[in-house]
């Protein structure tokens, strides 16, 4: 079996709550009450995991989730770790 790998929204005090919520929407197919949830999990504990994967789809959700952020402005940091 394939190791697992977590992906992590780290909080900061430029992004947008909601770029973030329309990021996990978005790339990580979360529904708007799941994203919402971890959002404030990042804004509350200072990190949050979006969703655990094989290591290509967290380092492709990790990629694009960045791209959208600096095309917003935002200085958003998502990583990714063994779940």
């Amino acid at each position: 079996k394939p190791r697992q790998f977590k992906v992590l929204f780290h909080n900061d005090d430029y992004t947008t709550m909601e770029l973030v919520v329309e990021i996990l929407v978005r790339i990580f197919n979360k529904t708007e009450t799941e994203a919402t949830h971890i959002m404030l999990t990042v804004h509350h504990r200072g990190i949050g995991t979006a969703g655990v994967y094989s290591r290509d789809v967290a380092e492709t959700k990790v990629v694009e989730s960045t791209e959208v952020a600096r095309s917003c402005g935002a200085p958003l940091k998502i990583t990714m770790e063994p779940a």
